[in-house]
Order: C-alpha cells, then sequence, then structure tokens
C-alpha cells in the first residue's frame, strides 16, 4: 500500500466519522480510540462550556494537558478532526493567542466549523491540508499538538518535519498517539482495517524518539499511558503522551 491509497483510507474512514456524528452518533465506532477510551482526559464542564461533549474527540488522550497552553500563544493541531483540541487551545490562549487545525476530510472540517459556532469562539481557524504539508509558513507557531493522527502517516518523519518548519524557535511539541511496544506481524501492518483503526502504523518507542531527533526535536519524552493488548493479531500497542522542542536559534547555532 502506497502513500495515495493509505491518505484515500484514512480520508474516507474519517468522512465516515464525520457523517455519523453530524447525525449524533457515537464518536468510538471503528476509530482509534476504540481501545482508548473516547474522551479520555476531558472535563466534562470544559466541554459543556464550548457546547460540547467527548463524542467530538476520536483520539487517545487529550493533548491539550500537555502543551502548557498560555494567552497570546499560537498553536496548530495535526489532523484536528471535529475540531474538540483546536477550540480547548482557542480558550486557552485567548483574548490575543489563535489556533489552527489543519484536516484533508471536507466532511470533518464541516463538523469542526458547526462546533467552532456553537463554542462562540473567534480566535480558531480550520484550514483544508494534509499533515505532511501545512498550508501554514515557516516559524509561525508556538506549539504543535495532535491527537491519534500520526500513526496514520506512511511518512512519520515527513510529519514530523513539517511540524519543525512550522514551529518557531524554542517551540513546543506535545502530542497523543498511539505507538508499539511489541511489534505487530508484517501480515497484520498490511491490514487496512488495522491501519484505519490506529493499529498498523504504529512505530516503537526508540523509533519514534529517532525520528523527532531526525527532524531536529530535542527535550524528547515519550510518556506511556495505555496498553492495549491485541486480541485478533499478535502485538501490544499503547497510547502515549510525545512531547519534544525546537530548539532556540542560539542552540541550533552553537551545534
Amino acid at each position: 500500500m502506497n502513500d495515495t491509497e493509505l491518505r484515500q483510507l484514512v480520508r474516507a474512514k474519517y468522512a465516515q466519522s464525520a457523517l455519523g456524528m453530524a447525525k449524533g452518533s457515537a464518536c468510538c465506532d471503528d476509530s482509534c480510540c476504540d481501545a482508548n477510551g473516547c474522551g479520555d482526559g476531558y472535563a466534562a464542564d470544559e466541554l459543556a462550556s464550548l457546547g460540547l461533549d467527548a463524542s467530538a474527540s476520536l483520539g487517545c488522550g487529550n493533548p491539550t494537558l500537555l502543551a502548557d497552553l498560555r494567552p497570546g500563544e499560537v498553536v496548530l493541531d495535526l489532523g484536528s478532526g471535529a475540531g474538540l483540541d483546536v477550540l480547548l487551545s482557542a480558550r486557552r490562549v485567548a483574548p490575543d493567542g489563535h489556533a489552527y487545525g489543519v484536516d484533508m476530510t471536507d466532511e470533518m472540517l464541516a463538523v469542526a466549523r458547526a462546533n467552532q459556532t456553537k463554542s462562540g469562539l473567534g480566535n480558531a481557524t480550520f484550514l483544508k491540508g494534509t499533515i505532511e504539508s501545512v498550508p501554514l509558513p515557516d516559524a509561525s507557531v508556538d506549539v504543535v499538538i495532535s491527537n491519534c493522527v500520526i500513526n496514520l502517516a506512511a511518512d512519520k518523519g515527513a510529519v514530523l518535519r513539517e511540524a519543525f518548519r512550522v514551529l518557531r524557535p524554542d517551540g513546543r511539541f506535545a502530542v497523543a498517539d498511539m505507538i508499539a511496544l511489541e511489534e505487530l506481524t508484517p501480515e497484520a501492518k498490511q491490514r487496512l482495517d488495522l491501519w484505519a483503526g490506529c493499529v498498523a502504523g504504529t512505530i516503537s518507542l526508540d523509533a519514534y524518539a529517532d525520528e523527532l531527533r531526525a527532524a531536529g526535536f530535542d527535550a524528547i519524552d515519550i510518556e506511556v499511558t495505555r496498553e492495549v493488548r491485541l486480541e485478533e493479531v499478535e502485538g501490544v500497542i499503547a497510547s502515549a503522551y510525545i512531547r519534544a522542542r525546537r530548539p532556540s536559534r542560539v542552540e541550533i547555532a552553537a551545534r
């Protein structure tokens, strides 16, 4: 399966999820969060203040908890889905900050914009694009977040290099994602349903750290939050919180 085929698969899957959300169905229907507790890590009162609930999440954690967001900062969510993390970020960086979400699925963008209307927040923007090619300038954001999305990319290095590109020096990378604790079989890695379910695309903790390092990040920290032993295939995956930093200009110059 090549990059184009995988992107088409993911787009179709999340378009289906978006249509389900628009009809008011449950979020965790064959999505990344199936094994991880849909909406884990979100306070009900915080969601209610946006006019939303946990059904707006298809993730494996709450990356906004990691990011230490501050008023005035600019945040980017890679693969923003229904917009929950973007809107939470927008509230935390208000009044002068801004939160962007990028997603390649028209149906998800429509749901996200509808959720923004419910929230009443004006300092958020949803952009159409891929996480390998973000439609924002170099060094334009303070924080990059993402929630159970990077594992879906065939070329994770390309995603991490793009995150590094858009971050300002000393910018922060704060992501919830799935990793592999025990390697999956080659057969499992070729299963389309396991790719769409955030299983087949997982890589090991060490491999994830290596990809971050190769992209230029430092201060890398990966914290496993929940292990998932798969019944239908051999292997163990886990949800994880992943933190890293783009070095400052002084640090880069000193290398």
